[in-house]
């Protein structure tokens, strides 16, 4: 019965989508019927092949793991970023969104089989334990994550507060000389302090971890006591740090830009067709910044939201981009629920683009301003570069040209090491933009011998 009753599934399945279409279809004549009918023969097709799995397979399978596998199967073969969540996975998911969850504070996916660190958040055991953008994990617990999905990889690495994990990572500069290094990493709760801000002496210093339900309060707040403990006319302007900030929620980056810009375009998405566009403006009256100069500091670890930020004000011209290109993810996820008890569909359904039209998938944001950060003792001759979004296995094209990603090293705990925020403060104060830029290093072409 199972066998008939997926089959039937499948058959009326194809009877509604017909109907549904059935005006469309009519003139697009047989060819788009020929299609229908190849798919729902493959779905059949599936359905013979669960059914030979579930009653000739060695052992008895879990039937319900088969169907998630199958579909993870399907969705990991369109992009990097598309993927199903169990109930308990979509639960999860939607309290991280709102800043606070248990586990290690890394944000990760997946590449050749291993989960890629995207970025470590501030302040979390992760982050703690040395953990670094770029790092490719192995093992979870000695337990090889080749063969998992991504959500079951974060679900080993996730347990009880105050309980141990041991993370296996591979860390160097190329796929065939990466070092293998371990990691035992107590697990916390993450509580996310999306916004963090302090005066230095003139200048106003923001840093934004992360895109949750906090951030656009947290931004306000922090603009607010920064204009009441420095006077008005000694302020130079903001530092927005935006560095290894994995992204977030699209209306929190869109609402952070608005409290710099007071009109014009933030962001556009893109669907897969035209009447899907959509266009987000910033609303009059939300801008806090007094027409102060902005700096906005990114580097290899910046990614999504973070992008979009980024991109929109340095196309108003609002802010000066420093510090190296970001991770280059352009493209948006929307949260698709299943019902009750069936978790969510992941599923990528735009690209977004930047007020004057750019794209940043697999590019990035280039910097106005390229500072290279000094590489610590404990990193030279390692790769701190994270190779971005155009390094990800499936991700989606553009056409046009791709570029890695950058550097994503920690960021300094000492703020006079941090080369790139003494740029951004030495920029606000005066200097000019050749004289803190970080000169390209060309390599050498081979030379040429005459034969």
């Amino acid at each position: 019965m199972r066998k008939v009753s997926l089959v039937l599934l499948g058959a009326v399945l194809g009877a509604s989508a017909v109907t549904l279409g059935s005006q469309t279809r009519m003139f697009m004549g047989g060819t788009a019927i020929a299609a229908a009918y190849d798919t729902y023969r493959s779905l059949n097709l599936f359905g013979d092949v669960f059914e030979k799995v579930r009653t000739d397979y060695v052992e008895a399978p879990d039937e319900q793991k088969l169907v998630e596998s199958a579909i993870n199967g399907m969705l990991t073969s369109l992009d990097p970023h598309s993927s199903y969540m169990d109930a308990k996975s979509f639960a999860d998911m939607r309290v991280q969104t709102k800043g606070e969850f248990g586990g290690l504070g890394i944000e990760v996916t997946q590449e050749d089989g291993f989960v890629k660190v995207v970025t470590p958040i501030d302040d979390t055991p992760a982050s703690k334990a040395g953990i670094l953008s770029g790092d490719l994990i192995s093992a979870i617990d000695d337990d090889s994550v080749q063969g998992l999905t991504l959500n079951q990889a974060v679900e080993k690495m996730r347990g009880p507060v105050n309980t141990a994990v041991k993370l296996t990572v591979l860390r160097g500069p190329s796929k065939d000389s990466k070092e293998t290094k371990e990691f035992k990493i107590t697990r916390a709760v993450i509580q996310i302090k999306a916004v963090k801000s302090e005066v230095k002496d003139d200048i106003g210093y923001i840093r934004i971890t992360q895109f949750t339900e906090q951030t656009d309060e947290g931004l306000r707040k922090a603009m607010k006591t920064i204009q009441n403990d420095i006077a008005a006319d000694k302020f130079k302007g903001y530092v927005l740090d935006l560095r290894n900030n994995p992204g977030g929620l699209l209306d929190q980056s869109i609402a952070v830009v608005n409290a710099f810009v007071d009109k014009g375009e933030i962001v556009s998405t893109r669907g897969r067709n035209a009447d899907e566009t959509q266009r987000y403006n910033a609303r009059p009256g939300n801008d806090l910044s007094k027409g102060k100069p902005v700096v906005v500091l990114v580097n290899g670890g910046s990614a999504s939201a973070s992008e979009i930020v980024a991109g929109a004000l340095q196309d108003h011209k609002r802010a000066t981009i420093i510090g190296t290109r970001s991770f280059g993810k352009g493209s948006v996820q929307t949260i698709l629920p299943l019902g009750p008890n069936n978790g969510a569909l992941r599923l990528t359904t735009a690209r977004y683009y930047t007020p004057s039209g750019r794209t940043i998938q697999a590019k990035g944001i280039e910097p106005d301003i390229q500072v290279i950060a000094d590489v610590p003792d404990e990193f030279k001759g390692k790769d701190v570069d994270t190779k971005g979004e155009a390094a990800l296995k499936g991700h989606l094209k553009t056409g046009d040209e791709e570029k890695s990603g950058s550097q994503a090293l920690p960021i300094p705990t000492d703020p006079t090491k941090d080369k790139q925020l003494i740029a951004a403060i030495d920029f606000l104060h005066g200097a000019k933009k050749a004289d803190l830029a970080t000169p390209t290093v060309e390599t050498p072409a081979p030379a040429k011998t005459a034969n």
